[in-house]
């Protein structure tokens, strides 16, 4: 849609909203008894109140594009002045009011093709509607992913560490995955979390446990001991430098809840980038199960990316797989949504707590306890996105020293 165009749409849903929110606020002052609350305005009119509410809040919105986002829609609208002509409104005003309706309605059909569209269109001049827009529209794409897909998880935990490695060119990383409420939806579908390495390495991958084995056996990096929910039967599939944790067994239905918690410690995983690669350093969580809630922890080690704070990079994995945001054709790949990562405690680990998983701070001490670092040296970022699009790649980035805005 170029600008004119865009600016023309923009004016002409202001125009429509505000006739909309004039034209019932007249209507409304002539019901018998001008009634001020949504449940008192219901009783009067015979309505529901949940109708009644949304009329009320669109026609006092000082903001006319507000109006078009929030009134009810055509059908209703109409219930609402047959009601309020039964009880002895002006028929210029039942009138006046029938024909803003009809312009709202032309407007949604030639302009958007539903109200769904419409909204999406909106949210984009609404910045304070978007939340909104965008929870109930990942509400609705979880119920048909995970239906689709056959599975979900109420909790999705993905918390990585990063601190200096032996090797001062390479990061070491430990990453701490929790899948909590995990079920299949129906009998024969395969669920798995995956991790894995980008950069390459000068060696092969070696995950190993808090204890040091090489995870050869999955029990090694199980911690069963912080599930909420019975403790998941999986399988270990290692293909180069990618693991999969696949969920084993035939369980399926509402009984089947089950949770899975393991920690991988992998040293020298990452490379450190000097101040002349211009190279952001990046982890990521990906969204391969349907998810209530995502929960995406950053712990750093102060002496790494001293004065900087990650950028929150969501991308689309459903055309070119797994994003480097170092590569610029990937940008295209970017959704434009609006969660955003953030500092929530500069120091130690007794703060980050996650709701409907009591003992994550425990777990955390245990990290920390079998690594021998020492938590007050790590400051924590979280992303926490409410029903994380599936299929997408939740990035934390680092700018590379010298980035602007980077001490």
């Amino acid at each position: 849609m170029s600008e004119p165009a865009t600016e023309n749409l923009e004016a002409r849903i202001a125009e429509i909203g505000g006739s909309l929110a004039a034209a019932f606020r007249r209507v409304l002052g002539q019901v018998r008894g001008t009634p001020a609350g949504p449940q008192a305005l219901a009783t009067t009119l015979g309505l529901d109140k949940v109708l009644a509410s949304r009329l009320l809040n669109a026609t006092r919105s000082a903001d006319p594009i507000a109006v078009v986002q929030h009134v009810p829609g055509p059908e209703p609208l109409r219930r609402v002045l047959r009601a309020a002509a039964k009880r002895g409104v002006a028929a210029p005003l039942i009138a006046e009011a029938d024909a803003a309706v009809a312009r709202f309605e032309e407007l949604v059909r030639n302009e958007a093709g539903d109200r769904s569209a419409l909204e999406a269109i909106i949210s984009g001049w609404l910045p304070e509607s978007r939340p909104d827009f965008e929870l109930r529209r990942k509400q609705a794409a979880f119920r048909a992913m995970s239906q689709l897909r056959g599975a979900s998880v109420n909790i999705n935990l993905s918390t990585v560490l990063l601190a200096p490695a032996q090797d001062p060119r390479r990061i070491d990383v430990v990453w701490v995955i929790g899948l909590l409420g995990l079920q299949r939806l129906r009998p024969g579908v395969r669920v798995k979390f995956t991790t894995r390495r980008l950069d390459g390495g000068e060696s092969p991958r070696q995950p190993r446990s808090l204890g040091g084995a090489v995870l050869d056996s999955l029990l090694d990096a199980r911690l069963d001991e912080f599930c909420v929910n019975t403790p998941a039967e999986l399988e270990l599939v290692r293909t180069g430098d990618v693991v999969h944790y696949m969920l084993a067994g035939e369980a399926f239905g509402p009984n089947s809840s089950t949770d899975f918690v393991i920690a991988e410690v992998n040293r020298n995983e990452i490379a450190r980038v000097g101040s002349d690669s211009g190279r952001k350093t990046y982890v990521f969580a990906e969204v391969d199960t349907p998810s209530k809630l995502l929960v995406f922890d950053v712990i750093v080690q102060r002496d790494l990316f001293a004065g900087a704070s990650p950028e929150l990079i969501v991308y689309d994995t459903s055309g070119e797989g797994v994003a480097n945001p170092n590569d610029p054709t990937r940008d295209v790949d970017r959704y434009d949504t609006i969660e955003t990562i953030q500092l929530i405690s500069p120091s130690g680990v007794d703060a980050l707590r996650v709701a409907h998983f009591p003992r994550y701070v425990e777990l955390l001490r245990r990290v920390f306890a079998s690594t021998g670092w020492n938590d007050a040296e790590f400051r924590t970022y979280r992303a926490r996105v409410d029903y994380p699009i599936y299929g997408s790649q939740v990035t934390a980035a680092f700018p590379p020293p010298g980035a602007p805005g980077r001490a």
